[in-house]
């Protein structure tokens, strides 16, 4: 078992591959009540088009079958469902997909252990019939429906569509009521038996635990299943120019709501941490809490409220998205260019540099309080080929030089969009 320790933290991690392929992460936290575990599959919505170990022929399956899967992962032969069984254990147990990985998890202070044998007993038994499948299909159809309704939902996807000419990023995670029509259970067992391979998943544990003990745990609930080879997956080819610049919708909206998107190009490997942390910091800098824009919009009435401002990235996409609510969105885009722009042509201000590289580091190091944040934060950084101990000593190496290059190299005006929902 492999050891990486972060003295910055105090924290240990403990890692192995495993015979068949599984990679199991162990985080102890010693007098800590609360256990975390999380089971992921390197599998999201994104993985639609793929070769499987052993055949020649891509395989395309329609759109959703990621969410899809996960849906039915907890429903068994014997009629009970999984996470009703968890409930009765007294863990508080959910499941996730996103673009790039698809996740199950419970969190708990007593039954760790009866809860692990149900978590890795559905996990690795899959159950799917004609019946259940097509049962299924009414449930999601309600599930697409409702977000739909939902402008938060609606501006975010609309952003996507404006920077994506064919990535699937831009789509719905959960598909469409026409691609998941298409489903059915071969369709579900073979993706399950492409990506629900051991080698293709990790699983991370967080709390009170002797790692060695712990593991043995976990090989003796692992079924007889042997590494298959790598996944071949296939994404169309991806233009580096955005779609078009400004995408509006009308909704039931008390106010109007933003999304400013800039498109970027997927750092290598051994960049993806540091370019991470580099726009968090330029982020900050020109829209955060503390910045004069921000105070700017503030008391001109036009923002009331701190944007998100975030970075997503996985195989093949990566973009900024900065997320509000104004009465004059096209106004605070404008602005934001302009001080973009203004910052491009001058000195990064060292004081204030320092003081927001300061905060973040803070806020990494405030993540490692929480069993929760510390598992789901090494998995999906995991599938991102990172480790999250990455960003507590890249961070050092972000100075105002590399800010530059990255402000000048990324915040070009001919890769921004801005995603508007108005009322209407």
């Amino acid at each position: 078992m492999q050891i990486i320790e972060n003295l910055k933290v105090k924290e240990k991690l403990y890692i192995e591959k495993l015979e068949n392929g599984l990679t199991v992460m162990i985080i102890p936290k010693k007098g800590i009540q609360k256990k975390y575990v999380i089971w992921g599959t390197n599998y999201g919505s994104n993985d639609s088009k793929f070769v499987v170990p052993g055949e020649k022929e891509p395989t395309e399956v329609p759109k959703g079958v990621a969410h899809f899967l996960e849906h039915k992962m907890f429903e068994q032969e014997s009629g009970v469902n999984s996470l009703d069984t968890l409930t009765a254990l007294g863990v508080d147990a959910n499941a996730y997909t996103t673009n790039d990985h698809t996740a199950y998890l419970f969190e708990c202070t007593d039954n760790f252990y009866p809860a692990l044998d149900e978590l890795m007993d559905y996990v690795q038994h899959p159950y799917f019939t004609d019946e259940n499948v097509e049962k299924e299909k009414g449930i999601i159809g309600q599930e697409i429906m409702m977000y739909d309704d939902y402008p938060d939902w609606k501006v975010y996807l609309n952003a996507l569509e404006a920077m994506y000419h064919e990535h699937p990023v831009k789509l719905d995670i959960t598909g469409t009521i026409e691609t998941i029509s298409h489903i059915d259970k071969d369709i579900l067992y073979k993706c399950y038996n492409t990506f629900y391979n051991p080698s293709n998943m990790a699983m991370v544990v967080c709390g009170d635990f002797e790692p060695e003990e712990l593991l043995k745990e976990i090989k003796n609930r692992l079924i007889d299943k042997k590494a298959n080879g790598e996944i071949k997956r296939i994404y169309p080819e991806e233009k580096e120019e955005i779609v078009k610049e400004k995408i509006e919708q009308n909704m039931d909206v008390s106010q109007p709501l933003f999304a400013i998107g800039i498109k970027d190009k997927i750092a290598d490997t051994n960049e993806r941490v540091k370019k991470h942390i580099a726009f968090e910091i330029l982020l900050n800098m020109i829209l955060g809490k503390s910045s004069k824009l921000y105070q700017e919009l503030y008391n001109e009435g036009i923002l009331f409220v701190t944007p998100g401002l975030d970075y997503e990235f996985a195989r093949g996409y990566a973009h900024i998205l900065i997320t509000g609510q104004s009465p004059k969105p096209y106004e605070v885009y404008d602005k934001f260019k302009k001080t973009v722009e203004k910052m491009k042509n001058e000195p990064i201000d060292s004081e204030e540099f320092n003081r927001i590289k300061k905060r973040i580091y803070g806020q990494y190091v405030k993540e490692y309080n929480d069993t929760a944040d510390i598992a789901r934060m090494f998995l999906a950084d995991f599938f991102k080929e990172i480790n999250s101990f990455d960003y507590l000593e890249e961070i050092t190496t972000v100075n105002e030089e590399y800010l530059q290059q990255i402000l000048k190299e990324v915040f070009d005006d001919k890769k921004m969009i801005i995603s508007v929902i108005k009322k209407g």
